[in-house]
């Protein structure tokens, strides 16, 4: 199954994403279950979120997999939705 993670930074955390973004992105690449993802932007083309399509057995599994993110970890996100998610096209 698939897990989509909508997650919405805080506002003024852009730093907070900059310092935990090299292990953010190693959690991604080691854990073998993210499909794609990455950044929302704002008008001005600046990071304010982030979108992570997980490959996963139960959303249990997906639930972990947000829990350990490095951005997580640091206090990143104001918001973290997790919805089963079914690819039509693409």
């Amino acid at each position: 199954m698939r897990a989509a993670l909508i997650c919405i930074d805080k506002p003024n955390h852009l730093q907070t994403r900059i310092d935990n973004r090299a292990a953010h992105l190693d959690h991604i690449q080691s854990s073998g279950i993210v499909e794609m993802a990455g950044p929302f932007l704002d008008a001005e083309g600046g990071m304010i979120g982030s979108l992570v399509i997980l490959t996963v057995e139960s959303m249990a599994q997906a639930q972990d997999w947000a829990d350990a993110d490095p951005y997580a970890k640091a206090g990143l996100f104001e918001s973290v939705a997790i919805r089963e998610w079914k690819k039509v096209v693409g």
